[in-house]
């Protein structure tokens, strides 16, 4: 099996263990570190929206917490076509690695691969 295809399948399988009573969409994320440590992520929903996580960012906030800095690709699926990160997303994951793969993917393990900057361009820097 492919990198590209275990890391969808990884998301896959985490999307299982969503907490999205509210919104009845599970996510689920994939992050690959460069040393090929991945770490999974799942959308948590609270009753005010505001307090809510997304998978691609539990997934690299975990991966921050165990000491890692350099990602390589994030693996996120969800129902419809092609599962895309939301804005807040984006630019958090740029934060940490801008030049980070994207496989955008579906519940048929379809996928789309992008680069994080196509997905973002003209990303906030501090610089």
């Amino acid at each position: 099996m492919s990198e590209d295809k275990r890391l969808i399948q990884l998301a896959l399988e985490s999307r299982d263990k969503a907490y999205a009573p509210y919104s009845e969409f599970p996510v689920g994320a994939a992050l690959l570190t460069e040393e090929g440590e991945t770490y999974t992520g799942v959308n948590v929903e609270n009753g005010v929206n505001d307090l809510s996580i997304c998978a691609e960012r539990v997934a690299l906030f975990k991966a921050i917490s165990e000491g890692e800095r350099k990602f390589t690709k994030l693996a996120v699926v969800c129902e419809g076509e092609y599962c895309q990160p939301c804005g807040a997303c984006r630019q958090t994951l740029f934060e940490h690695a801008p030049n980070l793969t994207v496989l955008m993917g579906n519940l048929k393990e379809e996928y789309r691969t992008v680069q994080l900057a196509e997905l973002l361009p003209e990303a906030f820097q501090l610089e």
